[in-house]
């Protein structure tokens, strides 16, 4: 595959094939390594789960290998491991989806079970009850893990009254009252050809997988009408919510403003971003709250895009005596950077970085199908690979500023601290 990877990360020779049905698959073929790679997704996930039902679009991708067509549970993940086909399924707030790994000598069998556990899954009681005590056992075991608090509640805190407020594996409470039916209905509605992205990546020709494509995809349903989903807008910020638990360490949740990977603004909010705090060792909250003053062993922020919704939010943690020292710290460096901006060579070393490192998101043929597909999934254009790095060197300080005026705002943000912190 390392044909392929090389094609990918240096101007992609990515191309769009229809079939004779009207499916569309993005595709880099490469014959280097006789393996194919698959990944797709369907839009609407977790934001699509039924009232007091949060958890149905996770419980459904877990079932989808778990019998289909005569097989059950067993037999299909036999069939599976005889040939050392990787198939696995994952949901979303906004996408359910997932990626297929095979060999090109057992890419029948392969796309064979692909197209049974999309359109005829069985969601036999038996694997829905295993299922759901699994995902239970989960939901109980995280309601003492301090960071799988925080960040809920973060959730709960930012959209209040919104699907993206609602956790996506559901609670104890909202998973029990699933029924078969209720994961029966979000199959018939979610997986349909009329939201589907796919992406292809290995040796297989043209014409063999416009064929698959028909074969595998083409028996799905149509369009089904998703429910409305309102945009939101983090909200909170400037209040500090705390979770009572009785740990020595408080885990912190923060967050403010961001951009959609859809928005124009996206790259220059993502360049701040890395200089602020995702750039691993090199940001400032790391130089600032751990390697200079010893507060916390991690801390950093993300860029997180839902279809509906952006925010950055960040995480560390700290013991409880140091809890507001650490966020005085981080407060600081916000109004720092909105107030100052970065200095060029900053500005300079982050675009190097964020250019030069791009191309280890391609370094297996999963990844390049799962990036294309995301991609497809936000419209961001087929030649996007082609054009991305060129975006991010042209930020200059206005972008940066613009951005900072954006997402930085007043410097204000929503935390959520799960421990027993003092001193606040």
């Amino acid at each position: 595959m390392a044909g392929a990877i090389q094609a990918v990360a240096s101007h992609p020779d990515i191309r769009a094939v229809r079939s004779p049905g009207g499916i569309e698959a993005w595709q880099v073929e490469s014959d280097f390594v006789p393996l194919v790679a698959l990944a797709f997704c369907f839009e609407g996930g977790a934001t699509q789960d039924p009232p007091r039902k949060a958890g149905t679009a996770q419980l459904l991708s877990r079932l989808l290998d778990e019998g289909a067509g005569s097989l059950r549970s067993d037999a299909f993940q036999e069939r599976l491991a005889d040939r050392a086909i990787e198939l696995t399924f994952t949901a979303g707030p906004d996408a359910i989806g997932g990626s297929l790994k095979t060999l090109v000598a057992h890419a029948d069998e392969a796309f064979g079970l692909l197209r049974l556990a999309l359109a005829e899954p069985r969601f036999d009681e038996d694997a829905v009850e295993r299922v759901r005590a699994q995902t239970l056992a989960s939901l109980r075991y995280q309601q003492n893990d301090p960071g799988t608090v925080a960040s809920k509640r973060f959730l709960a805190e930012a959209f209040p009254g919104h699907a993206y407020g609602l956790p996506a594996a559901g609670t104890p409470e909202s998973v029990a009252a699933i029924t078969r039916q209720d994961i029966v209905d979000l199959h018939r509605r979610l997986v349909a050809t009329g939201r589907l992205k796919v992406a292809v990546v290995g040796a297989m020709a043209r014409d063999e997988l416009s064929r698959r494509l028909d074969a595998t995809f083409g028996g799905l349903g149509g369009q089904f009408a998703l429910n409305a989903v309102a945009p939101a807008l983090l909200t909170g910020r400037g209040r500090r919510v705390v979770v009572d638990l009785d740990v020595p360490q408080s885990v912190i949740r923060f967050g403010y403003a961001g951009a959609s990977l859809r928005d124009p603004d996206f790259i220059p909010t993502y360049v701040l971003n890395h200089m602020l705090g995702g750039g691993a060792f090199t940001s400032r909250l790391f130089q600032e709250v751990r390697e200079r003053r010893g507060l916390a062993y991690s801390v950093g922020t993300s860029i997180v895009s839902y279809r509906h919704a952006a925010m950055t939010w960040g995480y560390t943690a700290t013991k409880n005596e140091r809890v507001g020292e650490c966020l005085d710290v981080i407060a600081s460096e916000i109004r720092r950077m909105r107030d100052e901006g970065p200095t060029d060579d900053e500005l300079a070393k982050a675009k190097d970085y964020l250019t030069g490192s791009y191309a280890l998101g391609f370094d297996t043929s999963t990844k390049i199908a799962h990036q294309l597909v995301q991609i497809a999934f936000e419209e961001l254009g087929i030649d996007y690979i082609r054009r991305r790095n060129a975006l991010v060197a042209a930020v200059g300080q206005t972008e940066i500023r613009e951005a900072a005026e954006r997402s930085l705002g007043d410097g204000s943000m929503l935390v959520v601290i799960a421990g027993r912190p003092t001193g606040l």
